[in-house]
């Protein structure tokens, strides 16, 4: 596993135009971490196009990682003040005794994933001693994986060989078709490219899985969060705006979905609606399942109350600020 005590410079030219628009802007700046591509980042486009930051009186500037491990690194340097998934290696950070970090959001509970295997494996049991692919060791793909094969009575650490092969779902889907890999977690919106190539079978979607498990959400420093507290609650505010824009105004998220070659973009826009939760509040079941999820010593023992700060949400809530986006 990636160590999260070394303080890395990330993706420099992006940081340094990221400083520097922070030093003209009249707002204050958020340097938001994501890594891979899906349904966090659309629900940024979505806010990002309809205005909502601005709106709300902040600037938010996106920076990507190709891992959750080492956006987990840039966190802990301080060079991004905010990560809107990854979810289990963000907490991860707190439960290793690296940095103090809070989830105040989540606003997705189930896992939009399916996991693929090559053809011959048609049963969860078929996967013992089979080369399972993930991005990198200490990511969100390590953690879901390791999550599942538990639950599918395996052994991760004994039952199966775990691969780190680096990049997204592209990489993986490759080395399906290749031969290379006999199993991975690959988006949901993939999957129908990937089984007209016959290589493969799905096992499981595993939203349809009775397992609450904190997907996506907002972490912060606690540091963060004390320091810029009324800019915290712009940012919430504006999450929130922004779950409302992406359930009640299809035509942006499903036109987005179809640019990035989702093949039934409809179908895609109704199980994202039907997961986001319109009043984001972090609850202690999906993030202890997250928290068991890593499989350390530390880790196992933490308790998930420790790692959610609920209060700006529920001051937001008070407002009536929630009832009145939804006309209640």
């Amino acid at each position: 596993m990636i160590s999260l005590t070394t303080k890395t410079l990330l993706v420099t030219l992006p940081l340094w135009s990221v400083i520097a628009y922070g030093a003209e802007s009249q707002l204050p700046l958020f340097r938001l971490g994501y890594s891979g591509a899906g349904i966090a980042q659309n629900l940024t486009y979505v806010i990002d196009k309809s205005g909502l930051w601005s709106k709300h009186g902040i600037d938010v500037r996106s920076i990507y990682f190709n891992s959750g491990s080492i956006m987990a690194q840039a966190l802990v340097g301080g060079d991004i003040d905010v990560t809107d998934s990854n979810i289990p290696t963000m907490l991860n950070i707190k439960a290793s005794g690296v940095l103090d970090v809070k989830m105040v959001a989540v606003w997705m509970n189930k896992i939009l994933l399916s996991f693929i295997a090559r053809g011959p494996i048609k049963s969860p049991a078929e996967l013992k001693g089979k080369k399972i692919g993930i991005s990198r060791f200490g990511s969100s793909s390590d953690f879901i994986t390791r999550l599942l094969m538990r639950y599918w009575k395996l052994d991760p650490e004994k039952d199966v060989t775990i691969i780190q092969s680096g990049g997204n779902d592209s990489v993986r889907m490759a080395a399906l078709i290749g031969g290379h890999l006999d199993g991975a977690l690959i988006g949901s919106h993939d999957v129908p490219k990937l089984l007209e190539s016959n290589c493969c079978s799905n096992l499981a979607n595993l939203e349809e899985l009775p397992i609450d498990y904190s997907r996506f959400g907002i972490a912060m420093p606690t540091a963060v969060i004390k320091a810029r507290r009324d800019h915290v609650r712009r940012y919430l505010q504006a999450l929130i705006e922004g779950i409302y824009v992406y359930k009640t105004r299809p035509e942006l998220p499903i036109a987005l979905l179809k640019r990035e070659g989702v093949k039934d973009a409809d179908l895609g826009y109704q199980k994202i609606i039907k997961a986001l939760i319109e009043y984001p509040v972090p609850e202690e079941k999906g993030i202890q399942v997250a928290l068991d999820s890593i499989g350390t010593p530390k880790a196992k023992q933490a308790q998930a109350k420790d790692y959610i700060d609920t209060t700006i949400l529920e001051e937001i809530k008070k407002s009536g600020f929630v009832d009145r986006l939804y006309g209640r």
